[in-house]
């Protein structure tokens, strides 16, 4: 089991410093509206974990490669994380108005703006990784993992908003196939991709993908227990939505304690996917830890 992290690691400061400055200097760079610009950048740059990036570089490392190599793909990721924040938040989805303890993009900047920056959002993570100085092969095979990720994400949000699963399936699995999607999918791709990124062998990818799944659905059961147990005020953003709306959670199907004890289980088994890695993986271990534990 690890630490009892409730803070993100030291060395986080530095990795989410690197990879906004990454995302400044390219928006400087674009040619898009100004107003365009500045809705993005109100949405990506306003004071997120960049937990996706982390992922994304401390794979890369733990896989031998550099935060060099991942620099790019880890801020296409936050892109797309924040372009799905943005749309989640709009009247026709969540009808969210706070977001990171300020007001969200469409409350901001009007739902049309919100709608255009979520999409430039999307397409520009995908020009970044195409302009990474990769060899071909595995310029590609880093597009397709974000793709996939992004497609399987929005997929979940499906079955979470619009319902349309298999038949069969009892509440349980239902909440799952939702959050593999929804939450976990992303998470994963930002596993796999930093060991793209670095080059990893089959093994590495595979301790990487079982770390990224576990760790993942993981983190959407801390955050349906953050939704019950911490106020709006502390999480910076409404709580209690879920449940109101009649949607499917983890301490609604499983219970407060159940839903802590799948929390345990799926730390316990994303460490132990670590295990062939050894101490270079170190940096992950820290981020599950926190991820176990964290309080907003």
């Amino acid at each position: 089991m690890t630490n009892a992290l409730t803070t993100e690691p030291e060395n986080a400061v530095a990795v989410v410093q690197r990879v906004e400055s990454f995302l400044d200097a390219r928006l400087k760079r674009t040619e898009l509206p100004a107003n365009l610009v500045e809705a993005i950048r109100y949405a990506v740059l306003g004071g997120g974990k960049m937990l996706r990036p982390q992922l994304a570089i401390r794979s890369c490392e733990a896989a031998g490669g550099d935060v060099e190599d991942v620099i790019g793909p880890a801020a296409a990721l936050e892109l797309i994380h924040a372009f799905s924040l943005v749309h989640d938040d709009l009247p026709a989805m969540d009808d969210d108005e706070l977001r990171r303890g300020r007001p969200t993009l469409h409350i901001h900047a009007g739902e049309a703006m919100a709608i255009l920056a979520g999409d430039a959002m999307m397409s520009l993570a995908f020009e970044i990784i195409c302009e990474c100085n990769f060899d071909e092969p595995r310029r590609a095979s880093v597009v397709m993992e974000l793709a996939a990720g992004t497609t399987a994400m929005i997929g979940g949000q499906v079955y979470d908003t619009l319902g349309g699963f298999p038949d069969g399936l009892s509440e349980t699995d239902r909440l799952k196939l939702i959050h593999r999607n929804k939450t976990g999918a992303l998470i994963r791709a930002a596993c796999r991709m930093g060991g793209i990124c670095a080059g990893a062998n089959d093994e590495v990818m595979e301790s990487l993908t079982q770390y990224g799944e576990a760790s993942g659905l993981m983190f959407q059961v801390v955050d349906d227990l953050l939704d019950v147990t911490q106020s709006a005020e502390h999480i910076g953003k409404a709580t209690g939505k879920d449940a109101e709306a009649g949607k499917l959670t983890f301490p609604g199907v499983l219970g407060i304690d159940g839903s802590r004890a799948e929390v345990e289980r799926c730390e316990k088994r994303a460490i132990e996917a670590l295990a062939p890695l050894g101490p270079p993986a170190g940096p992950l271990r820290e981020l599950c830890g926190y991820m176990a534990r964290r309080t907003k």
